[in-house]
């Protein structure tokens, strides 16, 4: 039995049990059954625990135990990271080659010398968290302050996103609730298991546990004292939270994005076209498509060595070896009722001479590959379902998506660098917040502006001490 939660203040609790796999898969987890008191209880010792333990303590000190807890995270020896890697399998139903893999990036990116990276990226002297330090620019002296408590609700889609939200919290020196995911209640909850385990105090500042969406009861309980207040969900959850947030906290929501590819014809040369169809692959495996920076489909220009088409079919291919080495996970009957729709939707209009053209995995519905000619953006299915669209030239991308503007977030280019910036500002004015290199996209650096906004900058407030 794995517990699933983290409630420092509340060591006495009902809980119940979510049981996911047979046999000897099967996994336990302890969920605890809170009511709106218990709550109350846990998020007022936050904020003490906050006042005691965050306010005064150097930043140095605090990246220094995240990064110890991120070591056991990525130690295959360590009792945290084997709970983990067992259990998160069967819980999320990710393969065990996936969360491998999350599990060893997104610890890399919980290192201390990333998160010294992100602290100088976003203050330039990290220590204006602790003290009044010169402003570089005017006089005086200034100081970041982050709100006492942060309260954070995540959703499941893609593990290590919660663990993230939590460590920003921690680097600006907020207490911590997080509401974790039906659908991945379980590594957010291990990393302040470990963060406490590893440091008392720091672990006081953290809560982690689920309660069902929609409580109004305990989501009034839970957001009335935040300062800040993080939501990842679809775009639905986001606005609900909104309007019961209080005026006071500052929102950060996180909702649904589109994402996708753009291959120009200089990545199209007999020498780099299976490279980039490998790389591409790659970014439609991760998380099987369900992070918002997965893309939909492939932008392919003309003109190159390779013709759009037969980049699909090496596309196809690499999907296949993707498979092989980071197989696909579980799907639920909807979604495997989905795919098989789109399939034979594709199977129809290439009969029907439309010039679409359909290349799937050899059994069950592992990956998709279209090759559409209609350049119109379509949203996948998700699931490793990627659409190739040729167009006539990667200028007139931009047009193609500019009805779904608000809804970009990352896309992935292979190009020649003058034409990425020129894509990148054309791109960015409709509303992409990121341009990555393809191969790229499933992983952006910790100090990436996540939809737009600085990752710690936007939590924090700033007093200013002027002089004459």
């Amino acid at each position: 039995m794995i517990q699933s939660f983290h409630l420092p203040a509340l060591p006495h609790l009902s809980t119940t049990t979510w049981s996911y796999g047979r046999g000897k898969a099967r996994v336990d987890l302890r969920i605890p059954q809170l009511t709106p008191a218990l709550l109350r209880s846990q998020t007022e010792a936050l904020l003490e625990a906050q006042e005691r333990h965050l306010v005064s303590r150097p930043v140095r000190e605090i990246v220094e135990v995240i990064g110890r807890v991120a070591a056991r995270l990525a130690d295959p020896a360590d009792p945290l990271r084997q709970t983990a890697e067992a259990a998160l399998p069967v819980v999320t139903g990710y393969s065990a080659p996936m969360i491998t893999q999350v599990l060893d990036t997104m610890t890399a990116d919980w290192s201390v010398d990333r998160l010294w990276e992100l602290l100088r990226e976003e203050f330039g002297d990290p220590t204006v968290l602790d003290t009044f330090r010169p402003r570089p620019a005017a006089r005086g002296q200034t100081r970041a302050f982050g709100p006492r408590l942060a309260t954070h609700i995540f959703s499941g889609n893609v593990p290590g996103v919660a663990v993230t939200s939590i460590i920003r919290s921690l680097l600006v020196k907020s207490a911590t609730l997080g509401k974790t995911a039906a659908g991945e209640p379980l590594l957010p909850a291990l990393f302040a298991q470990g963060l406490a385990e590893v440091d008392a105090e720091l672990g006081a500042c953290v809560a982690v546990t689920y309660w069902p969406g929609g409580d109004e009861a305990l989501e009034r309980v839970a957001l009335s004292p935040a300062e800040v207040v993080v939501v990842y969900g679809e775009n639905d959850t986001v606005a609900a939270v909104r309007t019961r947030a209080p005026a006071k906290a500052r929102f950060l929501g996180y909702g649904h994005k589109l994402s996708f590819g753009v291959i120009g014809r200089e990545a199209l040369s007999a020498e780099q076209s299976a490279s980039a169809a490998a790389r591409a692959a790659l970014e439609v495996a991760t998380f099987d498509q369900q992070g918002c920076v997965s893309p939909h489909l492939f932008y392919v220009e003309e003109g190159g060595d390779t013709a759009p088409a037969e980049w699909a079919l090496q596309l196809a291919a690499a999907m296949a070896d993707a498979e092989c080495t980071l197989p696909r996970g579980a799907l639920s009957p909807r979604e495997a009722t989905a795919i098989r729709q789109l399939r034979g939707e594709a199977e129809f209009a290439q009969i029907g001479g439309r010039g679409v053209e359909l290349h799937t995995s050899a059994e069950g519905t592992a990956w998709t590959v279209i090759y559409d000619p209609d350049p119109a953006f379509c949203a996948s299915c998700l699931n490793r379902v990627v659409r190739v669209k040729p167009v006539p030239r990667l200028e007139s991308v931009p047009a193609l998506v500019a009805s779904i503007g608000s809804f970009l977030q990352t896309v992935g280019v292979a190009a020649e660098s003058a034409r990425v910036l020129w894509l990148a500002s054309a791109l960015g004015r409709l509303g992409a917040s990121r341009i990555a290199p393809l191969g790229q996209m499933a992983w952006p650096p910790p100090s990436w502006h996540h939809d737009g906004h600085p990752p710690l900058r936007g939590m924090v407030r700033w007093c200013d001490v002027e002089t004459s």
